[in-house]
């Protein structure tokens, strides 16, 4: 008897009362962005207007505006953009204990993510905001699902998520991940449905947690969601299966998780209960892999996925296009998967174009013109105020305690929905790099290799740029797609791409006209070089959902990995791997020294506090 979907009326049908009311307020607010703007900040403002950041910037003042022109433009002059350094002090003093600091009380948890200094930022989150905004959101987001295919929650949902518990700060408020905290309260009935639990993403080894995780999925022929935010994951996972795929099958086979992979005890011990033989899924893979020529793709082994969802904008284009041959794009429908960030849910996309609708209901949105971003005057526009088309750097407000925040992100504007624009992410802002005064722009030196490689015929696996301020010059990264290339040809390739961003960008023209800019040198890599960078900054603590990259930059510690990856006459691949491997290792071992600090100190502050009990009771 073949295998079937049936469709899951209940959760469906609970998914139609939350969604579809959530939906209803959505599409209400986006007919009204300028009203809807004003009702948010004012909304937020006066939840904070008595906490410390309130008092400070005269919340109460810019309330008593009385139209909503005037509440923006007091909003503009008494509150001032803010990064995420401006607002650190605030949020270190809500991370010891202190209350009413950004908003009423403390955050419930931070979120964590890697900041423009060497210290992490800690986005505080608060309950209004998981519940409000996260929360409502995801309603819409899940029944958009629906909306499209029936069938997407009838089976298991593969989604890569961070794990919800990390830490605790100094005041015992727990860091984590967003989408672990919200897999973690989501509906018992939809929860089962996930392949793995969040604790899998805490498997210290690159690749076993790789294997790990498509160990627990590949055993279900019934995966109908797959909702990962980096389309690279997808490359990576693959690789893991074509590596791997023996052990993969024996594992699903027997019951078992294979003990070559450096995986926790505590770990393996909690995926017991996701485990079980089943010789039946085992034979069945065998056979796809005797049908396929040895490998096995997503739509050979979960002919039924329903849904893809991936961020699809920016850079990200690069590795999709690696990948479209996995999937059946007549059965699964691949979705955006929305202008998501650690900061905020900024929107998402509810069809199958790029665009993200924006929910002024939930958040209150800012934008400055791309061409007036190294203006010190610079002119915020309103949600209304938007032409499509152009582009615009992103600030937004929110419940959580962000006022005036500057998402550092390049949107442009796409169509409306009902009347309000949607957005589609372009680059980070700080993709576009100038060393004197060409301001080359990532999109632009993507394009300029593209070319390269239709011109010459060489093709790359990857690629990235460097802006090296000291010496005004760019260093340009290759992995090529034959392992042989000398560096002969890597060179030539390079002055290609030169030509090219030469033909693109005018000004960069000019700078190298006039020798200001030096000819760009090119470095060759190692083998999957990509991954290994990755593998390296999770290793540092970034979770997989946070990692952004960008093709183009002007930052000398990603440099310094890189150099690392080169391959040359005399640093051969070997010799690169095993520097890795000791950056990794010594990475590691830094990370088990800091959780036995963090745990020693938890231990005090415990025996403290009931010291401090047992004397009050006293």
């Amino acid at each position: 008897m073949a295998k079937r979907l049936r469709t899951p009326l209940l959760v469906n049908f609970l998914l139609f009362l939350a969604g579809g009311l959530q939906t209803l307020r959505l599409r209400h607010a986006s007919r009204h962005p300028y009203s809807a703007s004003e009702l948010t900040l004012r909304s937020i403002l006066n939840i904070s207007k008595n906490s410390v950041y309130g008092k400070e910037h005269h919340f109460e003042q810019i309330l008593s505006a009385p139209t909503g022109k005037e509440l923006f433009a007091l909003y503009n002059h008494l509150v001032p953009p803010n990064d995420y350094e401006a607002l650190r002090p605030y949020v270190e003093r809500h991370k010891n204990g202190e209350r009413n600091v950004l908003f009423p009380g403390r955050p419930i948890m931070y979120a964590t993510t890697s900041g423009t200094t060497s210290q992490p930022k800690w986005v505080p989150m608060t309950r209004k905001y998981l519940k409000d905004v996260y929360g409502k959101m995801s309603h819409v987001w899940m029944w958009n699902f629906v909306k499209h295919k029936p069938l997407v929650l009838a089976g298991h949902i593969f989604a890569i998520v961070g794990k919800e518990c990390e830490g605790y700060a100094p005041d015992g408020t727990l860091y984590g991940s967003v989408s672990g905290v919200l897999v973690r309260d989501m509906l018992p009935i939809i929860k089962r449905r996930y392949t793995a639990p969040a604790s899998v993403m805490s498997i210290e080894d690159y690749a076993a947690r790789n294997y790990t995780l498509m160990r627990l999925a590949i055993q279900h022929w019934d995966v109908t969601l797959w909702a990962t935010a980096n389309p690279s994951t997808i490359l990576e996972l693959q690789r893991s299966v074509n590596e791997n795929l023996d052990e993969l099958i024996e594992d699903i086979e027997k019951g078992t998780l294979s003990e070559k992979f450096s995986i926790s005890s505590e770990i393996r011990d909690e995926l017991r209960s996701y485990i079980h033989p089943l010789p039946e899924r085992a034979e069945e893979l065998r056979k796809l892999r005797e049908e396929h020529g040895g490998q096995i793709l997503p739509k050979h082994y979960w002919p039924e996925l329903q849904i893809l969802s991936t961020w699809k904008c920016g850079n990200t284009k690069i590795y999709m296009e690696k990948y479209l041959d996995y999937f059946d794009f007549e059965k699964t429908f691949y979705q955006e998967l929305g202008y998501i960030a650690t900061e905020c849910r900024f929107g998402f996309a509810l069809d199958e174009t790029i665009e993200s609708v924006m929910f002024p209901h939930l958040h209150y949105y800012e934008f400055v013109a791309e061409e007036e971003l190294d203006s010190p005057q610079k002119h915020f526009l309103q949600l209304d105020q938007l032409e499509q088309g152009r582009r615009y750097c992103a600030y937004v407000t929110t419940y959580s305690g962000l006022f005036r925040y500057n998402m550092n992100d390049l949107i442009e504007v796409g169509g409306t929905y009902e009347k309000t624009p949607t957005i589609h992410m372009v680059s980070k802002v700080n993709g576009i790099v100038s060393l004197t005064g060409e301001k080359l722009y990532e999109p632009q030196f993507i394009d300029a290799v593209k070319q390269a490689e239709k011109q010459t015929g060489v093709k790359t696996t990857f690629f990235v740029g460097f802006a090296d301020v000291s010496q005004s010059v760019y260093h340009f990264y290759f992995e090529f797609e034959d392992p042989e290339t000398t560096q002969e040809v890597a060179d030539d390739f390079a002055k290609v791409v030169d030509e090219k961003l030469c033909a693109i960008n005018m000004e960069y023209a000019s700078k190298r006209d006039s020798f200001r800019l030096h000819a760009p040198e090119a470095h060759r890599l190692i083998r999957n070089a990509y991954a290994r960078f990755k593998a390296a900054c999770l290793s540092d603590g970034m979770r997989d959902g946070q990692f952004k990259f960008n093709q183009l930059m002007q930052d000398e510690n990603r440099r310094g990995k890189f150099q690392m990856l080169i391959l040359g006459d005399v640093l051969s691949g070997v010799v690169g791997n095993a520097m890795v491997r000791r950056a990794d290792r010594a990475d590691r071992q830094r990370e088990r020294e800091l959780r036995i600090e963090e745990r020693r100190q938890r231990r005090l502050e415990r025996r403290n506090q009931k010291r401090e009990r047992h004397k009050a009771k006293k």
